[in-house]
């Protein structure tokens, strides 16, 4: 047992070691052949903070394991908003971009209500699995696209956020840049076998199914290179950036990973039943609720932060109960399901209203 720990410990290490490799080798590799520093911002150092879940989704799909895939997917996504946000926003107050609010946000909740759609009849296809990916793709192409109507200001905001220095030092070396991307990929696969080596046997050893293996302690294993990232950029009080990250991550973790995942998996990437019916609402409801939240002042106030970290938490709870099939379980479900979403959603509805409300009243003369 000390052994799958050690194993466990080591794999989220070398995952973190190799996305921070990748992220680095990739923003300088992309801003020397002139890629512009928005389009970096928003793909690069989002979709490569996602490059664990990428690793992990991947490797367990090809060995069989899509559980553990699918899982890994649906729990980052849940765990990016309701956890990163949240203790991001506990920090400092978080500001949104007003793009994030009529594009990114828009097409995290299509791409989550998409894999609801595909999902539907239990599984998803290769042929599914390739439109997902030419998806991420064409989103990446729009992108690229807009950021050329980039001012030079917004350009240089989204450099300095993604720590673009433009003295010229050993990483600005393009065989270092290579060196890097090379690296992070080794790393990001050596940590990944690890990883669901170790959370295969600790499932199999308590008893617990690898779907809430992979819903829970690969979920946010995979998603440290985002919590980083979110923390550090709300520390030091930078624009929308943890926010983008998140964002960026959670569509590239649906239209990527588990397009990619789909395509090389050898038969259907299966969805189960308990995902179809709890996990995925969960993940299209949590992206759904940014938008109101997100209308409010075009910020994340402390106390919407502190909802999505009580929200997570009940979450885990009833993952938690529901895998030990423990009697309070229906008393629990009962109080979320009469109680608490319902309030929520009312309190949702109160805020979007309000914003609706006051942009009105700005806009009129």
């Amino acid at each position: 047992m000390v052994a799958t720990i050690g194993s466990l410990v080591l794999g989220l290490v070398l995952l973190v070691l190799g996305g921070e490799f990748l992220v680095r080798g990739a923003s300088r590799l992309a801003t020397s052949f002139g890629i512009s520093p928005l389009v970096v911002g928003l793909t690069v150092v989002a979709f490569g903070t996602s490059a664990p879940e990428m690793a992990v989704s991947v490797q367990s799909a090809w060995a069989g394991q899509v559980d553990i895939a699918m899982g890994n997917v649906v729990g980052s996504n849940i765990f990016n908003v309701l956890f990163i946000l949240g203790v991001s926003s506990l920090i400092v107050p978080l500001v949104v971009d007003a793009q994030m609010i009529r594009q990114e946000v828009p097409i995290m909740i299509g791409a989550s209500a998409l894999l609801v759609a595909l999902g539907w009849d239990g599984g998803i296809s290769r042929i599914e699995g390739i439109a997902l990916f030419v998806l991420v793709i064409a989103y990446t192409v729009t992108l690229v696209l807009q950021s050329r109507r980039a001012t030079r200001a917004t350009q240089q905001e989204y450099a300095e956020e993604t720590h673009i220095a433009a003295a010229s030092t050993l990483i600005d070396r393009l065989w270092v840049q290579l060196a890097l991307v090379v690296l992070g990929l080794v790393v990001l696969v050596a940590g990944s076998r690890l990883l669901v080596t170790g959370a295969i046997a600790i499932a199999t050893t308590l008893g617990v199914s690898e779907l809430v293996i992979g819903l829970t302690i690969v979920a946010a294993g995979t998603s440290l290179p985002e919590v980083a990232a979110s923390v550090i950029a709300s520390i030091k009080g930078q624009r929308d950036i943890a926010v983008g990250n998140v964002v960026g991550s959670n569509i590239f973790n649906i239209l990527g990973v588990l397009g990619l995942s789909a395509t090389v998996a050898p038969t259907e990437l299966a969805v189960a039943p308990q995902v179809l019916a709890l996990d995925l609402p969960v993940m299209v409801a949590v992206a759904v609720a940014c938008l109101p939240i997100f209308f409010s002042g075009h910020r994340i106030s402390r106390w919407e932060g502190l909802v999505f970290l009580a929200y997570y938490v009940a979450y885990i709870v009833y993952l938690v109960l529901a895998s030990r099939a423990d009697a309070s379980l229906q008393i629990y479900s009962w109080v979320m399901l009469g109680a608490v979403l319902p309030l929520t959603g009312l309190t949702l509805a109160v805020v979007l209203v309000r914003a609706v409300r006051e942009r009105g009243r700005r806009a009129s003369p």
